[in-house]
């Protein structure tokens, strides 16, 4: 690894992103957008104090794996990602190059909807603001993650997309979201323990049920170790283009 190859490649992807206004409102706006119909469809309700953090923690996951994988994809498919290996670039620079650049997007994106869903949707929220936010980022990043493994896999952009419903959607069943997972059959709780999104889900009803941050550090540790993994998984196979 080194730092500075590194730092260039998540310079060159954010400079990408600035200039790719349709992703900035992807990544910023549609997270905003889905709470606000959500508000409204149950404007006088307690509706979105009560899933509202949840969601906080569900909308990054799937904004951000869509982004990433497809991004990266898009890298190989270009010939970019194969110039970049003829270089001394490695490939886990080029991975944590595009982790640190998502992960900064991530940061702002969880203050940019945490920030829309309380200050102007009104969503109470009992825990601090910064744990919120740190949590959201860290599910988001989770999302970044899993979509640098997926982009190895996948051909074509199509098939990118495709992999959201077998890596996305089952950690939505069984994350706690619809169903409280000590209600669940015991297969399924079993099962909802090696899901990411479960913990991130667990820390957001803590948090929003006015816990103390001190509370969310197990399910923090349990995100961070799923990145890290994720990413060293996915540097182990990155190819440089795609066949």
């Amino acid at each position: 690894m080194n730092v500075h190859r590194t730092l260039a490649t998540s310079a060159r992807v954010l400079r990408q992103l600035r200039h790719d206004p349709r992703t900035l409102v992807l990544l910023m706006g549609l997270p905003c957008l889905l709470l606000w119909l959500i508000a409204w469809m149950f404007d006088g309700t307690r509706v979105l104090d009560q899933f509202g953090p949840l969601l906080l923690g569900v909308f990054p996951l799937i904004v951000m794996f869509l982004v990433t994988s497809v991004a990266t994809l898009r890298e190989r498919k270009s010939g970019t990602l194969e110039r970049l290996m003829a270089s001394p670039l490695g490939k886990v620079d080029f991975v944590l190059g595009y982790g640190l650049a998502f992960g900064l997007v991530a940061t702002v994106q969880a203050v940019v909807v945490t920030a829309f869903s309380v200050g102007v949707l009104g969503m109470d929220m009992p825990g601090p603001l910064w744990a919120i936010i740190m949590v959201a980022a860290l599910v988001a990043l989770v999302g970044t993650s899993l979509g640098l493994v997926a982009s190895a896999f996948a051909s074509t952009e199509f098939q990118a997309v495709q992999f959201m419903p077998a890596i996305i959607f089952p950690q939505l069943i069984v994350c706690g979201l619809i169903m409280p997972r000590e209600q669940m059959p015991a297969a399924l709780e079993a099962i909802s323990r090696v899901m990411p999104l479960t913990y991130g889900v667990q820390a957001m009803k803590d948090l929003s049920m006015g816990g103390d941050p001190g509370q969310i550090w197990s399910e923090v540790v349990v995100l961070v170790a799923f990145i890290v993994g994720a990413i060293v998984l996915g540097s182990l196979t990155l190819r440089r283009r795609t066949v």
